[in-house]
């Protein structure tokens, strides 16, 4: 059995699909699990799709943002929401989602 320490995730990459706003009980734990991929050296890549369009501006994710991390919209869910498509994130498609899935070592989605 291989354990990963924290010492070998350094320059991983993970990818991150948020579905929810930040008031669902999956909200906090998948913002403890990327501020802990950041601290062991993990660059993150969040993409909020659906209601998770809603957590953009939320400072939880802003501050992964300040922090250097990749942060993604959906522009067709944010539009249905009638959310600015501002500079709170990198707004696109799901092509940027397929990227994403395509080119970090792990993904997981809340």
């Amino acid at each position: 059995m291989t354990t990963t320490t924290p010492a070998s995730l350094a320059g991983k990459k993970l990818g991150v699909l948020l579905t929810t706003p930040p008031d669902h009980p999956n909200f906090r734990p998948a913002v403890a699990l990327m501020n802990a991929a950041v601290e062991a050296g993990v660059r993150v890549y969040l993409y909020c799709i659906d209601e998770g369009v809603k957590a953009v501006a939320s400072p939880e994710i802003q501050a992964l943002k300040t922090r250097g991390q990749s942060l993604f919209g959906c522009a067709y869910g944010a539009g249905n929401r009638k959310i600015a498509t501002d500079d709170a994130a990198a707004w696109s498609g799901l092509t940027v989602l397929a990227d994403v899935v395509g080119s970090t070592d792990r993904f997981v989605s809340f």
